[in-house]
């Protein structure tokens, strides 16, 4: 999820009753709810390395503890050099909790969507996603907001005209009642999704593995991407409508196994993007220096007829050596016109 959804996420679960307990649990629960994307520094050596790592041993069970401690640590160490506040004095129990309460909740967010998280590094490199909710989610955001903030404007007009102050446990076990209620509502439609997706063929073959990837609005409007013996079939399904036909949006074509193909998917780029890819496609072109190689995780097309993301490119010479090898969470514009 994005770090807007973590850090209200965390503020919620402080301002749910772990701000009575010690001081600075929201500032805990804020820095541990965002530790986990400190893999972000891997971008600095390009995106393939990003890729490698991304979501990589930060985001699994020993990394989110590793952090919650180090955090519990570093709020304790400068809770206890700060002038105490009498009413509430810092309890390192709660601020353990607090640690990781906050990691936890990083992980399972990021469990949420379609990208996936690898939770059992760096024992295992296996993918788990749940896939019921985008990156981005308006409704979420729209949600954790409400929650939080309407309750301080009550607050506040309250005060103003001395009424009885509004306490905002309220608004934040709302917002954690309303992610759950809205977790339990994407899964069902994703369940009838992935049922309507079983339940048909595609240009006369039975579908393989498949998956319903979620839209921003409508929890009940997928993308499904289905995998058939001779091409990737992407369509739309509305889990509302279980005897609907899915409606086809693209078919992309397996393409035949070539020596380029073959070269590009043994570089280091190409073993990091197929370990990462759950529906690769690939494209092979010919030109004056040798071959240009696009490998597309059709998980993120968008419904589109080519690829808008998630695409390594790799440039071989005649000799099928590699010149360069780049990725591309968005491509640019004119690489991803239909």
């Amino acid at each position: 999820m994005d770090n807007l959804t973590h850090t209200l996420a965390g503020i919620a679960i402080s301002h749910a009753g772990l701000n009575r307990k010690t001081r600075f649990a929201t500032l805990t629960l804020i820095l541990a709810a965002n530790a986990p994307d400190i893999d972000i520094v891997t971008g600095l050596k390009g995106g393939i390395t990003y890729l490698k790592y991304h979501r990589g041993v930060t985001h699994s069970l020993p990394g989110v503890c590793g952090l919650a401690l180090l955090i519990w640590a570093l709020v304790s160490w400068v809770g206890k050099r700060t002038a105490p506040k009498p009413n509430l004095p810092l309890n390192d129990r709660w601020l353990l909790l607090a640690a990781f309460l906050g990691t936890a909740s990083h992980l399972l967010l990021d469990f949420t969507n379609g990208y996936g998280v690898r939770p059992f590094l760096p024992f295992s490199g296996r993918w788990f996603a749940w896939s019921i909710m985008p990156i981005i989610d308006p409704l979420l955001l729209g949600l954790l907001i409400a929650g939080l903030t309407i309750p301080w404007l009550l607050r506040a007009v309250s005060e103003e005209v001395g009424a009885r102050k509004v306490r905002g446990r309220a608004g934040a076990v709302f917002c954690l009642c309303g992610m759950a209620c809205l977790w339990a509502i994407r899964d069902f439609s994703h369940r009838r999704a992935l049922s309507i997706l079983d339940s048909h063929t595609y240009s006369g073959e039975n579908p393989g593995k498949f998956c319903a990837m979620p839209l921003t609005m409508n929890p009940f409007v997928w993308t499904g991407v289905v995998d058939t013996e001779s091409s990737i079939h992407i369509v739309h399904v509305n889990s509302l409508n279980a005897s609907s036909t899915p409606e086809t949006l693209g078919v992309f074509e397996k393409p035949q196994m070539s020596p380029p193909l073959q070269a590009a998917m043994e570089t280091e780029g190409g073993r990091v993007f197929l370990d990462f890819a759950r529906f690769p496609w690939a494209q092979v072109d010919e030109n004056d220096q040798g071959y240009d190689v696009s490998l597309s995780d059709l998980r993120f097309s968008h419904g589109s007829t080519q690829p808008r993301g998630f695409t390594l490119v790799i440039e071989l010479d005649r000799n099928l050596s590699s010149r360069s090898e780049n990725f591309y969470f968005a491509l640019p514009p004119e690489s991803g016109k239909d």
